[in-house]
Order: structure tokens, then C-alpha cells, then sequence
């Protein structure tokens, strides 16, 4: 059987439209007529000033905004803590709140800007890419430094909080994207399982290496992998142990897009060493998977924004009840009368998410 065909990108030819070539910053991803939005970012680590989440809102075709959450925890390669966990639930209530629990219709904003500025009109979350800001990794797992202090009450509260934590941002009412271009092992890849795509460079490298630790994955390894990839090779992946390259987690399921990502050849490159180039390679890779995730979140915002929820919703329980309940909150929606009204027009259909 032919296997699927990857995505090949070398960075410094990327040119995804409507998007300039990414350079780094989600501002470089704003369009040139596009308003642009500030980045902020939360920092629960009171002994770094560094932002330990860095957010960032570019604007949605249509209507909204695409959130990116870079996590930013360089000297512990991403390593989970008690502050990154805070800032990352901090993060997915802030976007879960956008939207009525039972309806998924949007929660009205009320305007957080006046005065000169004029009311607040980046809308609503349509799309979360959750990425990172490190290079080298995009989340270590746990941060076993930090768990060793901690008691056994400790810990297993820890525990419950990332379970919790997970399964709200499994749970979100929009689809959510990993970017991964570096290593993604224990929690990091447990983190990547509860989104709804995974966007990996092919210098990504994933896994599960708990039982070589003496433990188990604790926190949705056990259940989400088997159910993204079949429990034959959830098997093989949690008692081995073993690390995954990119090409393997795009074959078995794992990734959902794949980006190939080649060395640069220029004067500059000619004269490093191979591990000043591996660094420059690795940079260029976490910037090619975040602008191909990006990409991927404004094709799928594209679509109608009550539309791409409940078909989101409808796919992720996959039962004919919730399919039915799905099309009935879309049949009768002015974006669905907006889409007729524009196929018969011959136009593209502007959507309000109405």
C-alpha cells in the first residue's frame, strides 16, 4: 500500500498562502492588511522573568482569531513543572470559557479595550497551536528535578492536575495543533495525544519511555495512544520504550502531517561544524512546523466556525445520535444559508460564526 505523501518544506521556501514566510514571530504571520495583534504571555515561575507560556492571537479567515501557546522553559528543555501546568490550565480555561458548555455557541466577550483604542475585535478562539519556544525540545516530559522534592501527596496531586489539565484541553470545543520539531517524550508526547493534530518536522523525535523508568505513562498515554494508532503499536511503543523518528510517527499514525525539513547550503553553513549546524537545523525546523500548523489552522478556519465545532464534536464521538444532534445545531444556521446564498452567486461565502 502506497503511503501517504509528505509534506516537503525547506524552510527558507516556505510561502504558504495568505501567509508572509514565517521568520519566528506569529507576527510575521499576519497578512499585510491584517490588523495586528499583540503577543503577552503567562508566568507563573516567580524566579524567571521570563514568559514561561508565550501567547500570541493572529487573525481566522472570517471571523476570530488562532491562538499560539509556545511554551518556554529553555534551561528544563520544556520539562513540565507545578508553573508550567498552572500556566498551561490557565491558558485552555481561558479559551474553554469562549464557548457555552451544552451549546457550543460562543459566550459574548464583553470589550476589554476602549477609549482610543476603540472595542476589543479579535473575536473569538477558532484554533489553538500549542508549540515551542526551545529549540531543542518541545516538552521533556515531567520535571523529575522538581519531583523529587515533592512528597507522595504531592505528587499524585500533580498528577491529578495534568490528567485534569489534559483532558481539557482534549476537550476543547475548537481544534488544537502540536507542532513539534524536536523531542516530544513521556508527558510531552501525552500532552501532543490530547490535541486534535500533531504537525511534526522530521527532525521530531517522540515517545514513551516510562516503563524504562519503572513507571507507566500516568497521565492518557495508555488510552489515547491505542486509540490514535491501534493497540498493536501503542503495545510495542509502551513496553519497548523506544523513541520514534518522525518518518515512523507519520507511518503509524502519530503525526498528521509530516514536514521535511533540509539543510540550508550557503556560505554561512559552509564553514560551521556539525553541531553548530545541527542548532541552526533545529531552528529552522521549529519554525517550519509552526508555520505548517499554522497553516493547517487557517485552512480548517475556512470552513464555517459553528460548522468546523460541531463537525469537530460529531468525529470525536463518532455515534449516528451525535452526528444527528450536530447537523440539526448547523442546518438552520445563517452560515449555512450564507454558503447557498454564495455557491449560487459564484462567490466565497463570508461566515460570522452564526
Amino acid at each position: 500500500m502506497a503511503s501517504r505523501p509528505t509534506t516537503k518544506a525547506v524552510f527558507k521556501l516556505i510561502t504558504y498562502r495568505p501567509l508572509h514566510p514565517y521568520n519566528g514571530s506569529p507576527r510575521a504571520l499576519l497578512t499585510s492588511h491584517s490588523r495586528p495583534y499583540s503577543s503577552s504571555f503567562t508566568n507563573n515561575n516567580i524566579n524567571n522573568s521570563q514568559p514561561i507560556i508565550i501567547r500570541s492571537d493572529i487573525p481566522a479567515p472570517h471571523t476570530g482569531h488562532i491562538r499560539i501557546l509556545e511554551l518556554n522553559r529553555p534551561s528544563a528543555r520544556n520539562a513540565i513543572s507545578r508553573a508550567l501546568l498552572s500556566s498551561l490550565a490557565h491558558e485552555i480555561t481561558d479559551i474553554a470559557t469562549q464557548y457555552d458548555p451544552s451549546s457550543g455557541a460562543e459566550v459574548p466577550k464583553p470589550p476589554k479595550f476602549g477609549g482610543a483604542a476603540g472595542p476589543n475585535k479579535r473575536g473569538h478562539t477558532r484554533a489553538l497551536v500549542l508549540a515551542s519556544a526551545v529549540d531543542e525540545s518541545f516538552c521533556a516530559g515531567a520535571d523529575l528535578k522538581e519531583r523529587k522534592s515533592m512528597s507522595q501527596e504531592e505528587t499524585a496531586d500533580f498528577l491529578s492536575n495534568l490528567r485534569g489539565t489534559l483532558a481539557a484541553l482534549e476537550g476543547l470545543q475548537i481544534p488544537t495543533i502540536s507542532a513539534i520539531s524536536s523531542m516530544a517524550l513521556g508527558g510531552g508526547l501525552e500532552v501532543a495525544l490530547a490535541t486534535t493534530f500533531r504537525v511534526l518536522a522530521s527532525t521530531a523525535t517522540v515517545g514513551l519511555p516510562e516503563t524504562r523508568l519503572g513507571i507507566i505513562p500516568g497521565a492518557g498515554g495508555t488510552y489515547r495512544l491505542p486509540a490514535l494508532i491501534g493497540v498493536g503499536r501503542a503495545r510495542d511503543l509502551v513496553l519497548t520504550g523506544r523513541r520514534v523518528g518522525a518518518a515512523e510517527a507519520y507511518f503509524i499514525g502519530i503525526a498528521d502531517r509530516l514536514v521535511e525539513v533540509l539543510p540550508e547550503e550557503d556560505e554561512r553553513t559552509a564553514v560551521m561544524g556539525d553541531k553548530e549546524q545541527g542548532k541552526v537545523l533545529l531552528g529552522q525546523a521549529r519554525k517550519a512546523a509552526l508555520s505548517e500548523a499554522v497553516r493547517l489552522a487557517q485552512e480548517i478556519c475556512e470552513g464555517g466556525p459553528v460548522a468546523i465545532r460541531a463537525g469537530l464534536k460529531a468525529v470525536s464521538y463518532a455515534r449516528p445520535e451525535v452526528e444527528d444532534q450536530m447537523y440539526q445545531r448547523v442546518v438552520n444556521s445563517e452560515d449555512k444559508h450564507e454558503a447557498l446564498a454564495a455557491f449560487r452567486e459564484k462567490r466565497k461565502p463570508v461566515f460570522k460564526g452564526r
